[in-house]
Formats: C-alpha cells, structure tokens, sequence
C-alpha cells in the first residue's frame, strides 16, 4: 500500500484552487496506481484516522496537536521530539495516516530526514511544517515526497482545512505559494530526490551515520549489522547518489541541511 513516490521525476506542476489552498497535481505517468491515497481516504471517511505530530518545541508540537484534535475526528494522535521518536512510533503504529513533521527536527539533517522517512514508510503521507517558507526548499520538500506543507504561521483553521485534504487522499499548499513553487525550478535538488528515491531504508540510515561523521565500525555495531555489510551498503549508496566517497556524499548531503530561523529569533 505504498503512497506513491513524487520522486521518480520533476515532473509535477502546481495548480491554484478556489480553496484558498493549492491542489498539487501529478503528470499522467504518476496517476496511474494511487493506493496509499486510497487506504488514507477511506479511512478518513470512516472516522479511523491516526496522526503523528513530530517536532522538538514542546509549546508549538501541542499547541498543533490541539489545533488538529479541534478540527479533525481522529482515532488517535500521537507526539514525538526528535526524528528517532518519529520513526519508532511509525514502526510500532503502522497505522499512522499523516505525518506532520517538522525541518528541523534533531536528527532530520534537514530534508534527509523526510527522505528517509518515506523509503521506510511509504504508505505514511508527510506534510512539511516549518517556519523556513523560501519557494525552493519547499519545491525540493516536495519533490523529496512530502505531499504538503504548512508554515508554522498558518491560522489553526487553516491547518485543519490542510490536515483535511490531505487525509482525504489530495495534497496542499497555502495561498499564494503555487506560483513562487513552480516559478523557483531546481534541477539539481530534484535530481538528488530521484537519487535518494532509490536507496532502500536500511542505506538511508546508513547515510544518516556517514553524515553524522560515524566510521564503517561504529555504523555497524549501531545497526547491528556487520562491517562487510556497511561498506557493501555504502558502495550501493556512492554509486546511486554518483559520488565517489564520503567526502563527496557529505558535500551533496549538505545541500539538505537548512537553517532554521526560529532559531534566530530573540
């Protein structure tokens, strides 16, 4: 029941609705199965929903969770403050529907986190939340396989019209991003996503521990795996990113990481 990956290819094109919002809308080619969307809108119509809310401020991941618990009947809602929390609450509650994952969580490295997310759980749809609202990381969002995304500046109401479409099987954007989106092209970073789209869950977390500066041993005994199968995950990986060592896969994954300006505030 996989959600369908944005990432084989940029060809997507962005559409303003009479919502308010902006309907993201697929070429043909990626039209043809959509189960993940399927399983998500029946569920949503028979009141079953569960949700995810994953960011680090505690004031802002409750105050969110209480905006969408006000607007949405969902079956359950749960919470988590780092990537690792995310992800082990996604392994033990398949049935989460909609992941609302914030940038900049710890551990994300920013948009690599999303990226990893949705090799390992792709039946599990992600709208990006954030206060970073520039036109082209939203774009690389996007095309990394996030299905939306939310600035942390949207009216509660507006994130429970958000949150609705998205479980009914559709994607969003706010009002007025559509043309800054489309008008912002960035070949290089969709084709890093079509690059990673093709890793498997256990090479994105193999990546993860590169980028943390972990050598082939200390990857292994944290995945309890072997050494020999490290190295056979990272020529995998150094070939399918095209790069030829750690060096140059650190370069490209920086190109992910993203400031976050909250951080910057007083």
């Amino acid at each position: 029941m996989a959600f369908p990956n944005r990432s084989d290819g940029p060809a997507w094109w962005l559409q303003a609705t009479g919502a308010g919002a902006a309907a993201i809308v697929p070429s043909a080619r990626s039209q043809d199965s959509k189960p993940g969307r399927r399983y998500r809108s029946s569920r949503y119509a028979s009141g079953m929903t569960t949700l995810l809310v994953a960011d680090d401020h505690p004031l802002f991941r409750r105050a969110l969770a209480q905006a969408v618990r006000e607007r949405i009947a969902v079956s359950a809602l749960h919470e988590a403050g780092t990537l690792d929390q995310a992800r082990a609450l996604l392994q033990t509650h398949p049935d989460i529907d909609l992941l609302l994952l914030d940038l900049h969580m710890p551990g994300s490295r920013g948009l690599m986190g999303l990226a990893g997310l949705r090799a390992e759980f792709p039946a599990t749809a992600v709208v990006m939340i954030s206060a970073h609202e520039d036109p082209r990381t939203v774009r690389r969002a996007l095309a990394m396989g996030a299905a939306g995304f939310i600035p942390k500046s949207t009216d509660p109401d507006v994130i429970g019209e958000a949150v609705n479409t998205l479980l009914a099987g559709g994607e969003w954007l706010p009002e007025g991003f559509a043309d800054p989106v489309a008008g912002n092209p960035d070949d290089e970073g969709e084709r890093l996503a079509t690059r990673l789209a093709n890793l498997t869950a256990q090479q994105h977390r193999v990546l993860a521990l590169v980028a943390d500066g972990l050598l082939n041993k200390q990857i292994a005994d944290r995945l309890g795996i072997q050494e020999r199968t490290v190295k056979a995950h990272l020529t995998a990986i150094f070939e399918r990113l095209e790069v030829r060592n750690r060096t140059q896969a650190g370069i490209l994954l920086r190109s992910l990481d993203q400031a976050d300006p909250s951080r910057d505030l007083p």
